[in-house]
Formats: C-alpha cells, structure tokens, sequence
C-alpha cells in the first residue's frame, strides 16, 4: 500500500512501485483529465503537477510521487474555472481539446512560481506539450491571459474573478 495525496486527498494505492502515475490517477482513483497520449513522455497530454511542477505522469512511476501533492486539473477550480482555465475558454484554446489538460497543467505549474513570465519563458515552457490541432496561438495567448489574471488576483483579489483581465 502506498499513500498519495491526489488534489489535497490522502489516497490509499494498492499497486506495484514501478506503475506510472497516470495509469493510477485514471485507473484506481477515476480522474480522467490527464490523458494517455504517447506513453513515452514526449507528448505531454499526461501532464500533472507534483509540488505544483509539471510532471510527465505516463513516465512517473508512483514510488516518486509518494509524501508529495499531486495536483490534476479536477483539482483546479473547484465550482468555477480557475485563473488558467478560465483563460483557456476565454481565448477558445482547444481544436479537439485533447492535449488541453496537459497544456492547462503546464500553464498552471509556470504561473504558480513564475506569475509574470516574458513571452519567451512561456513558448519555452510550454513547447514540452504538444497540440496535433495547431491551436498553439490561441493557447499561447490563453497563457498570456492567465498570467495577467494571476497578477490582477495578487493587486486586488475581486479581480480574480473576471477572466478577461
């Protein structure tokens, strides 16, 4: 048994050490949000935070995640979109919106410790995740968004709630 705390959840795992993370989120706990894209890490529709940094779940095995916070998009937001989500409607980021977790997650993670990156810093940040749609700009512009968003909720927490800003 290992313990793991899934979007501030203790959890109980019975699984082998070496399973990757994304086959326990999706198969033993039924969050759904991380998807299975390349399985070899490369294409991050998978993507998760742990510690509030984006991981590779397909690649991760649960041994490395244990006494950690995991964070999947079900844990973004609670009743309404959060700051990066609500920026992903916004700006209409998803084609066939399979990739779009993973880029939300990726998003989240740089924001959560990066609040006002350059431009630069978020196309690095975000060329690990890839869209097969094209919808890159749009999300690009959705992280720019979201960014704006987290700034505006630090100044004056009423902002938060208007995702236009």
């Amino acid at each position: 048994m290992l313990t793991l705390n899934v979007n501030g959840r203790s959890q109980q795992i019975d699984a082998e050490a070496a399973t990757p993370l994304l086959y326990v989120l999706r198969d033993d706990l039924g969050l759904t949000g991380a998807k299975f894209g390349c399985g070899l890490g490369q294409c991050g529709a998978c993507t998760v935070l742990v510690d509030d940094k984006p991981v590779l779940s397909c690649i991760t095995p649960i041994t490395v995640t244990a006494g950690r916070r995991i964070t999947t998009l079900e844990g973004l937001g609670g009743a309404a979109p959060g700051p990066v989500q609500a920026a992903f409607i916004a700006e209409q980021a998803a084609q066939c919106g399979y990739c779009i977790a993973g880029m939300i997650m990726r998003a989240e993670g740089l924001l959560r410790r990066h609040p006002a990156p350059s431009e630069q810093e978020i196309r690095a940040h975000m060329n690990v995740n890839l869209c097969r749609c094209g919808t890159h700009m749009r999300i690009l512009a959705a992280v720019r968004r979201a960014a704006r968003s987290v700034r505006s909720a630090t100044a004056d927490p009423a902002l938060s709630q208007d995702p236009r800003r």
